[in-house]
């Protein structure tokens, strides 16, 4: 098999960064359901688990005390805290796919997305906002796309075209002839 020296672009950390109740996480189940190859990180959280939550697929649910370590370890891309409990993101796992050249798709708070963009640079942050909502400039500079979130469908035809355009597709031989 050749590529003909042709460079693929490497895959990419796409944060979605919505205010709460923004439809981020509804917007990023659509995604990928259409886009399979798009991985998504399972948070840690030391909330209990719901009913209809399963540990290890929907959350990784964790006492305290582990939750600490993965913070000294510096084990977590980001995290906070929510009432009394905190949540964060795994990092190992995320690297992992990345480097295997598999695009990741992270919905995060507007915080989380930032504090993603001090320790990845390169990871692309698109802002989700209701429509006719003016972001501050200051917020607006952080974010490459900002999108606004009148038609779910539209949305999501969005960012499926950009993981469509920037993900690390397997090689295949050049057909000649």
């Amino acid at each position: 098999m050749s590529t003909d020296g042709e460079a693929r672009p490497a895959a990419r950390l796409t944060v979605l960064a919505g205010l709460s109740g923004s439809g981020r996480e509804s917007v990023v189940e659509l995604v990928r359901a259409r886009s399979p190859s798009v991985w998504t990180p399972v948070p840690v959280t030391t909330r209990p688990r719901r009913h209809h939550e399963v540990d290890g697929v929907d959350r990784l649910f964790l006492p305290p005390g582990e939750f600490d370590r993965l913070v000294a370890a510096g084990e977590l891309l980001e995290w906070s805290r929510i009432g009394p409990y905190r949540r964060g993101i795994p990092y190992a796992p995320l690297r992992a796919r990345l480097a295997a050249g598999q695009p990741a798709l992270l919905p995060l708070d507007l915080a989380g997305a930032l504090l993603v963009r001090a320790a990845l640079p390169d990871a692309r942050l698109v802002l989700l906002h209701p429509p006719g909502l003016i972001p501050e400039p200051a917020t607006l500079a952080a974010f490459e796309l900002t999108v606004a979130h009148d038609l779910t469908e539209r949305v999501v035809d969005r960012l499926v075209g950009l993981f469509g355009s920037s993900f690390l597709a397997p090689a295949r031989p050049r057909v000649r002839g």
